[in-house]
């Protein structure tokens, strides 16, 4: 089985999708890189990634993960509240522990595409 499977395909991957937004917008130290954008075609867009990266059958047609987060300034441990409540909301919905796993990994594999910390001084 599919994690698009396990998530209940489209329909689950929706509903994950705007309950982690709930969670991520709900979070203070988070919000402030959601001011000004427009939530439903975010949600949108997230639902077709997860759809692709998960085994669903439609193909994800946004821009790439480096060039839609390169000017945001997202930090590792803004990255890491993301996956935490990403963890969460699929862990509320009954996820298992290897799938999660599984997530958290394909998630991992971005991180240097998404995260924008400054390089330290010195190096």
């Amino acid at each position: 089985m599919s994690i698009y499977d396990v998530l209940g395909q489209e329909h689950g991957i929706r509903a994950a999708v705007d309950e982690f937004y709930r969670r991520v917008l709900g979070d203070p130290a988070l919000a402030g890189y959601f001011e000004g954008v427009d939530m439903a075609r975010l949600r949108q867009h997230q639902a077709a990634l997860l759809v692709q990266v998960t085994g669903g059958p439609k193909a994800y047609e946004g821009r790439d993960l480096a060039q839609a987060h390169r000017s945001l300034g997202i930090t590792s441990a803004d990255f890491d509240r993301v996956v935490g409540h990403l963890a969460a909301t699929l862990t509320s919905l009954g996820v298992d522990d290897e799938t999660l796993g599984t997530v958290a990994a394909a998630l991992g594999a971005h991180r240097d595409d998404i995260v924008a910390d400054p390089v330290p001084s010195g190096s």
